[in-house]
């Protein structure tokens, strides 16, 4: 039998309600999509979970919740594009005050503080038992992202003030880009080959060659819609900043890692090689007598 609540205290249930309606949903939803019997098994245990703490309000509440639709298709559609291990945490960031907003309930239901516990230590043990292939990868994609941002960044600012032409970049560019993909895929398949480890040589491999590809392409895409130079200079070291940002903040939820050292270091790297090889463009175009 549901109490006589306050009717703040009886709001904050509702929503908590919600919370744990909706995350159910979500888990359920993404289980079904998971070939691994293990992943399936573990995000039907949270699934569960969510079930049972979403019980427990109403046992306070008395009242049933619908859940929040577009917070359930946000997430779900979040997991099937960037992963399911980003997805989810990146969900439970988002609910990582609820101890606190569980303990705002607590002078009228005792057990708030405890149920928080539990659900959070729960849910962070299952959570940590997920085993997602790309995540597996990301040494390997690290790999091809690092290189491409400090190699290419480094090319095109050489190239920029050395050719000052966007057409004559874009092409030196873009040869240089795919044959260091190549060459980087290929290092990577031989370098996996040889360690003990579960990671597969080809996917390895691919996985490292994509990401340079991608990032080549990313970087040079000023050059071929824009004819000012410096101007695509300045919006593909831009690009690479937000490509750096990305990569490291999606990291930094995937895998619980810190965001801000990783990012100055790469952003830091990658600048300084642009800013040098920039140095280097003009000395070998002064050297060379290039006039055009």
């Amino acid at each position: 039998m549901a109490l006589a609540l306050d009717p703040d205290i009886q709001a904050r249930l509702l929503t908590f309600q919600r919370n744990e309606i909706t995350e159910y949903h979500i888990y359920r939803r993404l289980a079904r999509t998971q070939r691994d019997p293990d992943n399936r098994r573990v995000l039907e245990a949270i699934a569960d979970d969510e079930r049972r703490h979403y019980e427990q309000w109403k046992a306070y509440s008395g009242a049933d919740v619908a859940p929040d639709r577009i917070k359930m298709w946000k997430y779900y559609l979040i997991s099937r594009v960037l992963g399911f291990t980003f997805g989810i945490k990146l969900m439970e960031r988002g609910e990582e005050g609820a101890q606190e907003n569980y303990a705002s309930v607590a002078s009228a239901i005792k057990e708030a503080r405890q149920i928080a516990r539990d659900e959070n230590q729960h849910e962070e043990e299952l959570i940590a038992m997920l085993d997602e292939e790309r995540l597996q990868y990301t040494g390997s994609i690290v790999l091809g992202l690092n290189d491409a941002l400090v190699e290419l960044t480094g090319a095109l600012a050489g190239l920029t003030l050395a050719l000052r032409n966007t057409n004559l970049i874009a092409l030196t560019g873009s040869i240089t880009g795919i044959a260091a993909a190549l060459s980087m895929g290929a290092s990577e398949y031989l370098s996996t080959s040889t360690e003990e480890t579960t990671k597969n040589p080809v996917r390895a491999s691919v996985y490292t060659g994509i990401t340079y590809m991608v990032t080549v392409l990313l970087l040079i895409l000023p050059y071929l819609l824009i004819g000012n130079y410096l101007v695509c200079l300045a919006l593909t070291l831009a690009i690479a900043m937000l490509i750096i940002a990305g990569f490291n903040y999606y990291v930094s939820v995937a895998k619980d890692e810190p965001f801000r050292r990783r990012f100055l270091e790469m952003a830091g790297l990658s600048l300084s090689i642009a800013a040098l090889s920039f140095g280097i463009g003009y000395v070998l175009r002064t050297v060379f007598g290039i006039d055009a």
